[in-house]
């Protein structure tokens, strides 16, 4: 399956989608900020990002422009999980929390299906 960047300050919140994502099959990596993020995709590009918005040290937002804004990650499909989707910025895909796990598991098979399809490779 996928290799999926969880990102979010929030440990109770990186434990749960790590807990659906992996039951699907996916693997997971995990970054406590948009900083740590940078790092883990520098080291193993993931398939696709999901972002929490608010965090500390880099937030969600700046870790999706810093994204976008390298040739490199600018195609990788991001998820802002934020209630506002004004400060999702150019991410492909905005949850709310609290989300569930069908929810979370459509939003992101979904995205990874449409990359596969845009570069079989």
């Amino acid at each position: 399956m996928a290799r999926i960047l969880v990102v979010d300050d929030e440990p109770d919140i990186r434990f749960l989608l790590r807990r659906i994502l992996e039951r699907a099959g996916h693997e997971v990596v995990e970054a406590i900020n948009g900083a740590a993020a940078l790092d883990a995709v520098h080291l193993m590009p993931p398939d696709l990002v999901v972002t929490d918005i608010m965090m500390p040290v880099m937030d969600g937002a700046e870790l999706i422009d810093r994204l976008r804004s390298t040739a490199t990650t600018a195609t990788i499909p991001i998820v802002a999980v934020t209630g506002d989707p004004h400060l999702a910025g150019a991410a492909d895909a905005v949850m709310s929390k609290p989300f569930r796990g069908p929810e979370v598991l459509g939003l992101v098979e979904s995205l990874v299906d449409d990359r596969e399809e845009a570069d079989p490779h």
